[in-house]
């Protein structure tokens, strides 16, 4: 199982420099698909199906094909550029950068507890004092507070309405775009 995940960090960090560096819109449009796909694996493997499903469909799905439809209507098929060179120069200083700041970003990934573990703290009902973690809280204020007896209900009614609502909104509105984008791209 380590391989097939060390695999796709693999496929989807070589999707990323390829998308960063690629002059051709049009190929850097679909390994962003392929990089969204990835990611949607990486998503179910860590036992987040419904993120998953959403990163499929928006990244993979709805952002590839307006990113297609606006290369079409821009025209930007004929760069005009020098056409020998595939990729754009590499950015030296953001390459320092992002290496700077990839040693905390590791070195934090590599300390948490292995995946799964039972002594994570995100699983564990009470500190060793006693106290409520937040998952001890919301699994006891779901059957208190809420009232309902599912807590991914719970936590995605009560507990984060609001945010739920907004990205009520804002799925509609990203809805509402793709037609009008789609409206225009079809009618001359």
């Amino acid at each position: 199982m380590i391989w097939l995940e060390l695999g796709l960090v693999a496929f989807v960090l070589a999707a990323a420099v390829l998308i960063a560096l690629s002059r051709d819109v049009v190929g850097a449009t679909v390994t962003f698909a392929a990089f969204s796909l990835g990611l949607a694996v990486v998503w179910v493997l860590l036992a987040a199906p419904d993120v998953a499903l959403v990163e499929a469909a928006v990244g993979a799905g709805v952002m590839s094909v307006l990113l297609l439809v606006a290369v079409i209507e821009t025209d930007c098929l004929s760069s005009g550029d020098d056409e020998e060179q595939r990729f754009r120069p590499i950015n030296w200083p953001l390459v320092a950068v992002l290496s700077v700041l990839a040693v905390p970003f590791g070195w934090t990934t590599l300390s948490l507890p292995a995946f799964g573990s039972p002594d994570a703290p995100a699983v564990q009902a009470t500190y060793p004092d006693g106290g409520l973690t937040p998952y001890g809280y919301y699994i006891e204020a779901t059957l208190v507070d809420a009232g309902f007896s599912n807590a991914v209900v719970a936590v995605l009614v009560v507990f984060r309405g609001l945010d739920t609502f907004g990205e009520l909104v804002v799925a509609f509105a990203a809805a509402a775009s793709v037609l009008v984008v789609l409206d225009r791209a079809v009618i001359p």
